[in-house]
């Protein structure tokens, strides 16, 4: 069996089939908790303005985005975009998920370390993610064992920036989960279903990682291995 096939087995399928089975999750969890209404009388939208105040924030907007599980906090428009399914619904995934991206405006107006660390890394992870694996390709075909090195240290600038993301989307959840409780936004057997939810979620960014990490590991072993013979 070709190494890049043997290799592709073992580390990437593996990785990627635990990839397809957290997004199955996510999607499971999400349809199955936006269709039980919280009896508090928030929506999405209520929800995350509340936990906004509850931290003195009040120069954050929240707008009705479009699509399914889009929701995300844009720090350079200080924006709270809200899918349709999260922004007027009363639902506990809703509520949930909604508090969850107020939880990274929170972030990004204390000052939050890891937040600041993530950003940073942005630029990087971006010309990373199209130069990376180019550049160590064309290292390996010239025989240019530096520029080999460099683009797979670039591609580990990926897996960096996804190790950094972990506590970033955890403490979002772990902020959103606190104020739930703090305001009352759900009882505690409703609180239960959030939390999945949002463990689910999390469960996406932990996949993704083991993705990088397996597809590093592979091109590390045939660009490296192969010039040594």
């Amino acid at each position: 069996m070709p190494d890049s096939t043997y290799l592709y087995l073992v580390l990437v399928l593996p990785a990627f089939i635990i990839s397809l089975i957290a997004q199955a999750m996510v999607k499971s969890q999400y349809r199955k908790y936006s269709r039980v209404a919280s009896r508090s009388g928030y929506t999405g939208a209520s929800a995350a303005q509340a936990l906004l105040y509850a931290h003195g924030i009040t120069d954050v907007s929240i707008v009705q985005g479009r699509g399914t599980l889009s929701d995300h906090f844009n720090p350079r428009t200080n924006t709270i975009s809200l899918s349709q399914g999260v922004f007027n619904s009363n639902s506990i995934a809703a509520i949930g998920i909604a508090c969850h991206e107020a939880g990274h405006a929170v972030q990004h107006a204390t000052g939050y370390m890891p937040i600041k660390v993530r950003n940073a890394f942005v630029p990087v992870c971006t010309f990373a993610s199209y130069a990376g694996i180019p550049l160590a390709l064309i290292g390996y075909w010239l025989g240019l064992g530096s520029l080999v090195y460099i683009g797979l240290g670039l591609y580990a600038a990926i897996l960096l920036f996804q190790l950094l993301t972990l506590p970033v989307e955890l403490n979002a959840s772990s902020r959103a989960i606190a104020i739930i409780e703090d305001k009352g936004m759900l009882r505690e057997n409703e609180l239960v279903g959030a939390k999945k939810v949002l463990r689910a979620a999390a469960m996406t960014y932990v996949a993704s990682l083991l993705v990088t990490l397996a597809n590093l590991l592979r091109f590390i072993s045939l660009f490296t291995g192969r010039r040594r013979r």
